[in-house]
């Protein structure tokens, strides 16, 4: 008897610690997605082209030419770059900039993303008292579920693939390296993800989409990142698939999954369709 309500105890207090474990991490998930600067505090989303033009939320006349942004700045305005204000009245030239990359200039309160997205230069000024952002209340969610926590293993390609997928804005496409693919078994299928390479060091990020998709979770994709151990062996917790930021405004050029990601069960588990798109499953 009291071998079982042993048992009963540790599974009672792992689900307990499971549950806490995810509310840490959720939590400082949802403070990250709020920072002031954040892609929530999007105002515009900009295509600069070699023309000479004011963008809206930003200072100064811009352009791109030979792989290069050039801003001219009015007497009165100002852009600081790591803290060293950027001269008026002359060219600055910034760039170039690596696929995926970018730079933040600021000016007042707006912090101006300047990057490069599927081969092409955009800018991003970022207000903290954007709407999006002020009015932001959370991110809603399954309930946290261990089984949706599952092992998998990292088999890696015999060379990195280039991987080319769309883009949650027409018009450009994105390559990633994609360095090999995460087996493993969910609702009794054996199933495979092709993983890129996560922004830290040793991590991947998988790019999804299931069959809650478009319905209980946003249509086109949703984000899990991993980090393989030595041997391979990965955790899959997808009660750590997470939103990107497409999911909340349209200024954002988000990667969609390679057709290969798009899965034939139902992952009820981690973020789902946001408040702001409830009216646009």
């Amino acid at each position: 008897m009291s071998t079982h309500t042993d048992s009963a105890t540790h599974a009672a207090t792992a689900v307990e610690s499971f549950d806490e474990e995810w509310q840490e991490w959720h939590v400082a998930h949802e403070r990250h997605r709020a920072h002031p600067h954040g892609f929530l505090a999007v105002t515009h989303l900009h295509w600069p082209t070699a023309e000479a033009t004011r963008l809206e939320g930003a200072p100064g006349t811009w352009s791109v030419d030979a792989d290069v942004v050039r801003v001219v700045l009015e007497p009165g305005e100002s852009l600081v770059q790591d803290g060293v204000e950027l001269n008026s009245g002359q060219a600055i030239e910034l760039g170039p900039i690596e696929e995926r990359g970018g730079i933040n200039l600021v000016s007042g309160d707006t912090v101006i993303e300047v990057a490069k997205r599927g081969g092409e230069y955009i800018v991003r000024p970022r207000h903290p008292e954007n709407a999006l952002l002020k009015d932001y209340q959370g991110t809603p969610t399954f309930a946290p579920n261990a089984a949706f926590a599952v092992a998998g293993t990292f088999v890696p390609f015999e060379a990195p693939r280039p991987t080319t997928v769309g883009a949650a804005v027409e018009g450009i496409q994105h390559v990633y390296e994609a360095p090999g693919e995460i087996r493993f078994k969910l609702a009794g299928e054996e199933l495979a993800l092709t993983a890129f390479n996560g922004h830290a060091p040793g991590s991947l990020s998988v790019l999804f989409t299931d069959q809650t998709s478009g319905k209980t979770t946003y249509a086109a994709n949703r984000s899990l990142s991993v980090v393989p151990a030595a041997d391979g062996t990965v955790q899959l917790d997808f009660n750590r698939a997470v939103n990107l930021p497409c999911a909340y405004t349209d200024l954002a050029t988000c990667p969609l999954p390679p057709a290969e990601n798009r899965l034939p069960v139902a992952i009820e588990a981690g973020e789902k369709i946001p408040y702001e798109r409830q009216d646009q499953k």
